[in-house]
């Protein structure tokens, strides 16, 4: 008759080894999940902290970003402003011999383009100033146009010039200064 330990050569089996084996590595596994789970409640403050240190890192980071986007943005309206400004914008797209025609148009385009090359500034300024900005740029159309119904049929593009900058030279306040100051008080309100 042949035990139960043995295997039919005679040759004493690994049963009870085998049991042994599993009872230690179970052992072992609880001793390693306690030991993690003591070590996480010791550590877990200084995790959270970490985390909450690194969030707050990458916030700081993304508000620095937007700020910089912030102040270009307001640094091309400060351009946009002074480049519609008639002042200089009659003259720096005044030609001699140029028709008041011609010089209308040549405005009316280069409003147009200074405005659509900077539409998308509106996303980093304030909604208000915005519209003061858009007010501007339309009243600057209006005045232009304005300008050019008072002329007599033989004017020349100079008349058109002088008209608008007579007109300016009436204003009680000059829009472009007051637009300019609204966003530099923008501008001093982001620090």
């Amino acid at each position: 008759m042949l035990s139960l330990n043995t295997n039919y050569y005679g040759i004493q089996t690994n049963e009870m080894n085998v049991q042994k084996l599993i009872i230690d590595i179970a052992v072992l596994a609880a001793g390693g999940g306690i030991t993690v789970a003591i070590a996480y409640a010791l550590i877990k403050n200084d995790i959270q902290t970490y985390f909450k240190l690194r969030f707050q890192g990458q916030q700081k980071e993304g508000q620095g970003v937007l700020l910089s986007l912030r102040l270009q943005a307001y640094e091309r309206l400060i351009l946009f402003v002074e480049r519609i400004n008639p002042a200089n914008l009659l003259l720096r797209l005044h030609q001699p011999g140029i028709s008041p025609q011609d010089l209308q148009a040549l405005v009316l385009t280069e409003l147009r383009a200074e405005y659509q090359h900077n539409i998308t500034q509106q996303l980093y300024i304030e909604a208000s100033t915005w519209d003061v900005v858009t007010k501007l740029k339309e009243d600057t159309v209006a005045m232009l146009n304005n300008g050019m119904k008072s002329l007599p049929a033989n004017a020349a593009g100079v008349d058109l010039s002088r008209n608008i900058l007579q007109h300016m030279a009436q204003m009680k306040d000059n829009p472009y200064e007051l637009t300019l100051a609204l966003i530099k008080k923008d501008i001093h309100q982001l620090f």
